[in-house]
């Protein structure tokens, strides 16, 4: 691979079929399945063994994320970062559309995950990019619980008994710590930012069979230590634009995530930040200008920065609306 000046990077998004998946992916973001019509999940930018982004742009097409961290190490995702991370790109970035309800889940931290799977545990984050009338997004307790009432309740098939459902509409954002309870309801669109992880728990499926009538494996013993019972909050944060400001949804030491909504050019300057930036197009188009290139970003596209980037010009179309995501350097 040749080391030329890096530029903003697109990637091919790796689509996966799902039980519970939808069209909306396919039918607002043109994102097409090999095979089948019902995308569940795309995932945008993953380091994954085996769906790990492949480069869609620019000199480096055909390559793969883990290839060119490798190569470009620190340029690429910032020295800190590639301190911490190495090879391994440490977000994972999706577009999900549930059709259908999700299992009831949770995800191990990073201390049981590395015990049990050699892998980081699994904090993330929602936004809503839109829901159908009376979809809910299910997240923490209603109140603190004991391993046995849980137990109880789960038996019994009532866990939706004691877990928030919550009401949702465009614009929501729910922060997901590992060990939290959680499942995105029916008519939900959304974008997952989230430590770049695969490890998940399914406790509930709503008794859902698969098309062989199967119904799918649940992990009921591994999440009872995974599980905090205390979480007993929503997690729903709610914040409108400022127009050309950023606004603040969610930071934690994983990920900062802003909301950005433009209608003029922006200038960003990332000289102090260490870390690559990921932009995700929300609602119409703005052109990202940076190392002397440009490349457009619709709603349902995502476009990595290099963290050599010192600044970042964002040029609207109109309104745009996007999220900024980048690794904080100060632990949180």
């Amino acid at each position: 691979m040749m080391m030329d000046s890096l530029y903003p990077i697109r990637f091919r998004p790796v689509l996966k079929e799902t039980l519970w998946g939808g069209s909306a992916l396919r039918e607002r973001f043109g994102k097409r399945a090999k095979t089948g019509t019902t995308i569940g999940e795309s995932w945008e930018i993953s380091g994954m063994t085996g769906a790990a982004s492949v480069v869609s742009n620019g000199f480096l097409k055909g390559n793969t994320l883990e290839e060119i961290t490798e190569v470009y190490m620190g340029d690429l995702v910032g020295d800190a970062v590639w301190e911490r991370y190495g090879n391994e790109f440490p977000l994972l970035v999706k577009f999900i559309d549930a059709r259908d309800r999700l299992s009831i889940q949770v995800h191990p931290d990073d201390r049981l995950s590395a015990e049990r799977h050699h892998a980081w545990g699994k904090t993330e984050m929602w936004y809503v990019m839109d829901a159908s009338p009376g979809s809910v997004i299910y997240t923490g307790f209603k109140k603190k619980i004991t391993r046995e009432e849980f137990l109880v309740h789960l038996a019994t098939r009532k866990l939706e008994d004691i877990i928030n459902a919550t009401p949702v509409s465009r614009g929501d954002v729910f922060f997901i710590p590992a060990g939290m309870v959680h499942a995105i309801g029916a008519g939900v669109l959304l974008t997952e930012i989230q430590q770049a992880s695969d490890v998940t728990y399914r406790i509930y499926d709503w008794d859902r069979v698969d098309a062989s009538g199967q119904p799918r494996e649940m992990h009921t013993t591994l999440a009872l230590d995974a599980i905090n019972f205390n979480l007993d909050s929503t997690n729903l944060i709610k914040k409108n634009p400022v127009i050309n400001q950023p606004v603040l949804l969610a930071e934690c030491p994983y990920f900062h995530t802003s909301l950005l909504q433009i209608d003029k050019p922006v200038i960003k300057d990332y000289s102090l930040t260490d870390s690559f930036i990921i932009y995700i197009g929300l609602d119409s188009m703005a052109v990202i200008e940076c190392f002397g290139q440009q490349e457009e970003l619709r709603a349902g596209e995502t476009l990595l920065i290099p963290a050599s980037a010192d600044s970042v010009v964002l040029i609207p179309q109109g309104r745009a609306t996007l999220l900024e995501v980048f690794i904080p350097q100060k632990r949180i």
